[in-house]
């Protein structure tokens, strides 16, 4: 090809576009492993998300696509052996076996399968159709478990349905930016980008920024809330206090358009200034600040991530917040609303697609029995054969296996050998499935140590389908290159695996294409509906938001910038619901023996567990090392020193980083990078000690905080780990 091709950014959930052109002089312009030339990778100036910027992940990923690429199926009977290759066709018919062998023995709820937000929404549906349908069981769920399932419980339970209400343009509209729990500056840049430009040239508008961290999100605010870990509830109740008591609430809103205001009334009379501020290590004039903020704004934005999700009150916390917009009248308009920044490229379309245990194509769910009932009138499957049970989650099947209930466990586009919580009795549950399936496009990775078949995976780049970003926007991924050797797209090998258990009918799709135009249907009538739009149409009309009913099906607007304008809600009355929440806390505090509390997160140039980015070598330098963030304060206790290696032990495991002490986290709180599994760095994995406590509502771990101790190393140990630690690559 000689013509750019336009595509989307596979990393965050921000959803960037791009353009990627082939080399202008191959024979120059090659990466250090080997001859193949480096594409060209710039911002796509006419995608309306990103509007020509890029990050230094999505400029950097043509680096990654030829660099320890898995390129051929490869088998072996039990993890103490060598892999051999095989073909294709042996490794379907091994696969095949093993599933209709698992079906006879333990039946078909003794199959799961964790795949990823990295996944095209045709991957997700295709493998829908085959679990959730042509198997029977709804054990799928995908790595949105530990990202995303705390914002969409908070939809559902407060809206009456999953989506966000908001649009990017309303980061240039609102009068008030309310962060909590993100790091948008290096988690989600280009959003951040436009928040911060917006915001510095427009001095009234105001940004809250709640963070234990002083992190760059949080020096660009105007006012940031450094609380303790675990207290959020505690501030948006006091928040809540102070509206109510100055009257900045809007009563016609409430009246008309909410339910179950009174109990929630009753919950934040408890939440005094006094007591928020003593419960959140934060002065009295800071939380005033913050509700004066809020409460004389026209128009309040909030933006949240991981660190509300990622805990065991994820849902109490996300519904806590869309609470402050319920009353004060703050949606369905622009430059206003609850908006959640999404983790994965296309964890929005994952859920679109039914991509989580609980969920069906359409944003249904496993439990209503009308959603059962129509997909499986459109699969043309018998009525009763979707199970009313949802499936198990990701750590569901790491205790399954654990207990034997679990007799094939199948992981795509993840690493879950880095990415779980309580990391060393997950590595123990994988030594122990009877036989896993690992597709990826990479090896080695950290995952595939555990795997008894590995498939090679087309990625990004080499596979055409469509990603749906954070503004529910969707954009069709061309792809401009072919895949390594044998590599299959996911979506196929799925179909595959499917046509050769006897659903041929089921997956008689011929391309991408057809898989999407039959998803959507799928979503006629839905609050997601996407029946409007097609590879076709995204091909020459561009990216789209939805709802985007096909013409004459719906009354909604073409291409919907906002959700819930008309202020009515998919409820059964119609109205959006208040939840009354008390502060529970963390569910590890600090104690005498373990008197830190240790927070993870990402760093600006990483993705995950460096899959693509550990191989791209600007990166590394950017982030060559792990390493600990501690107050002085707390260093000074403990006698440790600026880059002295420090043993961090929780419950459940230990790791060893490089101190940074500094001023910017919060004293009695350390930070870790989660990116570094074993395969980057030696005895740096922050999620060994994390644990696997859930939210009840989300089954969401709670891997933001845990309760750790610290012990300085000697110099000897420091200086042997850091000669380690810089021979990696």
């Amino acid at each position: 090809m000689t013509e750019s091709t336009k595509t989307l950014c596979p990393y965050c959930g921000v959803g960037c576009g791009l353009e990627v052109s082939p080399p202008a002089q191959p024979h120059k312009t090659t990466n250090s492993d080997n001859q193949n030339p480096i594409w060209r990778v710039r911002g796509d100036k006419s995608h309306p998300s990103s509007q020509g910027m890029v990050c230094v992940k999505g400029a950097t990923i043509a680096e990654s696509l030829d660099k320890n690429r898995l390129h051929y199926p490869m088998v072996r009977d039990s993890l103490d052996q060598e892999f051999r290759q095989v073909s294709w066709d042996e490794a379907f018919n091994i696969i095949t076996q093993r599933i209709q062998t698992v079906c006879l023995t333990q039946g078909s709820a003794a199959i799961c399968m964790y795949g990823s937000g990295q996944f095209q929404t045709e991957d997700y549906y295709t493998a829908q159709k085959l679990l959730k349908g042509c198997l029977g069981t709804n054990n799928f769920d995908a790595n949105s478990r530990l990202c995303m399932s705390s914002a969409v419980a908070g939809y559902i339970q407060s809206f009456g349905s999953d989506g966000p209400p908001c649009c990017y343009e309303d980061l240039e509209l609102t009068d008030c930016a309310f962060l909590i729990g993100t790091n948008a500056a290096e988690c989600h840049p280009i959003v951040f980008n436009r928040l911060e430009k917006y915001h510095r040239k427009n001095r009234q508008v105001k940004m809250i920024v709640v963070d234990p961290r002083r992190t760059p999100t949080a020096e660009a605010a105007d006012l940031h809330l450094a609380i303790r870990p675990g207290t959020d509830i505690d501030l948006l109740n006091g928040i809540a206090h102070l509206l109510m008591r100055w009257n900045l609430i809007d009563l016609g809103f409430i009246d008309d358009c909410t339910s179950n205001f009174s109990a929630y009334a009753e919950v934040i009379r408890h939440y005094s200034p006094e007591v928020v501020a003593r419960q959140c290590g934060i002065s009295i004039a800071d939380l005033e600040t913050a509700a004066r903020y809020w409460g004389e704004s026209g128009r309040v934005l909030s933006l949240w991530s991981m660190g509300v999700n990622q805990s065991t009150e994820g849902t109490a916390k996300v519904r806590t917040l869309i609470n402050l917009h319920l009353m004060t009248g703050q949606i369905g308009k622009p430059g206003a609303g609850p908006f959640s920044l999404t983790g994965q490229p296309n964890a929005m379309g994952g859920r679109e697609a039914g991509g989580l245990a609980h969920l069906l194509p359409g944003y249904r769910l496993v439990k209503n029995p009308q959603h059962r009932a129509e997909v499986e009138d459109f699969w043309q499957l018998k009525r009763g054969q979707i199970s009313p049970h949802a499936g198990l989650t990701a750590w569901e099947m790491i205790t399954g296996l654990e207990t034997g209930i679990v007799g094939l466990l199948w992981i795509a586009a993840t690493n879950p050998a880095v990415s779980m919580p309580d990391l060393e009795r997950t590595k123990k549950a994988l030594l122990r499935s009877p036989f896993t399936i690992y597709q990826d496009a990479y090896y080695p990775t950290e995952t595939s140590a555990y795997a008894h078949v590995l498939l090679p995976a087309a990625q990004w780049s080499e596979k055409t389908g469509v990603m749906t970003n954070s503004e529910r926007r969707v954009t069709l991924c061309s792809a401009f290159r072919q895949p390594p050797h044998q590599a299959k797209a996911d979506w196929e090998i799925f179909a595959e695996v499917g046509r050769r258990l006897g659903f041929a009918d089921k997956f008689a799709f011929n391309n991408s294409a057809e898989v999407y135009a039959e998803f959507v249907q799928l979503t006629r009538g839905r609050v997601c509906d996407l029946s409007g739009i097609s590879h076709e149409q995204l091909r020459t009309e561009g990216a789209t938001q939805w709802p985007h009913p096909q013409v004459g099906t719906g009354d909604q607007t073409n291409g919907s910038k906002r959700l819930y304008t008309d202020l009515r809600f998919p409820t059964s009355d119609g109205r959006a619901k208040f939840a009354a929440y008390y502060s529970q806390g963390l569910a590890e505090p600090p104690d005498p023996d373990y008197p830190f509390v240790l927070t993870t997160g990402r760093l600006y140039g990483h993705w995950h567990t460096q899959t693509r980015t550990g191989r791209i070598a600007k990166i590394r330098s950017m982030h060559p090392e792990p390493f600990m963030e501690i107050h002085p304060r707390d260093a000074a206790k403990l006698g440790i020193t600026d880059n002295q290696m420090i043993e961090v032990r929780s419950r459940r495991g230990e790791a060893m980083f490089k101190a940074k002490v500094t001023q910017a986290i919060a004293p009695g709180t350390v930070f870790v990078p989660m990116h570094w599994g074993k395969l980057w760095a030696d005895n740096a994995e922050a999620n060994a000690l994390t644990h696997p406590e859930a939210c009840p509502d989300s089954l969401q771990p709670e891997l933001k905080a845990c309760a750790v101790q610290l012990t300085p190393v000697c110099l000897e140990t420091t200086a042997k780990n850091s000669q380690l630690l810089s021979s990696q690559w």
